[in-house]
């Protein structure tokens, strides 16, 4: 198990790897600036509160980022990890966020993209250097130039786009955008092995074995697994699927204490390679 630094101690750290006056050292590792990152204003507390199911410095450090790469976050929702992911690239790398856009569908979608953009209007310290692109597949289903990426990374969406019917397309979009030898870092709720990736993907879940699949009739390659995202309380047989569970908890009050008791779903973080040649 590797054990995190209580924050004064990890600023400490920072300092002594190139960090000051809020602007990193060239040569500042990619621990410290996760490190710093994650300990960052610009986090939310509420954001903050969710690092002990997330784990995001571990995440992102499974999958390999570092500071001069090109990245791409598909689908960022309200920004939880590109409120990490934009500091700790700033200065180095690029971020590149593939959001929904202003004309995508359901409602909620546009909601979250003008939200998001006011987050980054709001924070140009942070965020200046942020490129945001439109992904709405089918018609918007580019992510950028072929082969122009180092990482890819996309957070608790396949379900989604197994829901949408749009999965093969997505893979293929991601396996494009790669450079060869570039990194898709994958998190996703975790369906019981066996299940019907149309039935559980509509729970919000999708068995592991099933997104290996997706991921290798794109081309990609399973580098490597890690249970820094398992959660074995997750039983995964909910009235309202994920969803019923923290941080949703859509049934409100209705047994709370028992779904706060077992905490953020059961998730497998994969690491893929788009193959060198």
């Amino acid at each position: 198990m590797k054990i995190r630094l209580a924050p004064m101690l990890a600023v400490g750290l920072i300092a002594l790897n190139g960090f000051s006056n809020g602007v990193f050292a060239e040569d500042a590792s990619m621990a410290a600036r996760l490190h710093d990152a994650t300990l960052g204003d610009q986090r939310s507390e509420a954001n903050s509160a969710r690092d002990m199911y997330r784990h995001p410095w571990d995440t992102l450090e499974f999958f390999g980022m570092q500071p001069s790469m090109t990245v791409v976050e598909i689908w960022p929702g309200g920004g939880w990890y590109t409120e990490i992911l934009a500091p700790a690239l700033r200065g180095t790398g690029k971020l590149v966020v593939a959001s929904f856009g202003e004309d995508s569908s359901p409602a909620y979608r546009p909601r979250l993209h003008k939200a998001l953009l006011e987050k980054f209007a709001e924070r140009p310290d942070i965020y200046d250097q942020v490129q945001v692109i439109d992904f709405d597949p089918p018609g918007k289903s580019g992510l950028g130039e072929d082969n122009s990426a180092d990482m890819v990374l996309t957070f608790r969406n396949v379900h989604n786009w197994i829901n949408g019917g749009m999965e093969n397309e997505v893979f293929a979009a991601m396996f494009k955008a790669l450079k060869p030898g570039g990194v898709l870092g994958l998190v996703e709720h975790r369906a019981t092995e066996g299940a019907d990736p149309k039935e559980s993907s509509g729970m919000g879940y999708v068995s592991q074995s099933h997104v290996v699949k997706l991921a290798a009739a794109a081309g990609f390659e399973l580098e490597a697994t890690s249970e820094i995202n398992a959660n074995p309380l997750d039983t995964k047989d909910y009235e309202q699927g994920v969803w019923t569970l923290p941080p949703s908890l859509a049934l409100k009050d209705k047994d709370r204490e028992r779904y706060l008791a077992i905490g953020e779903s059961d998730r497998m973080t994969l690491r893929f390679r788009k193959p060198a040649k």
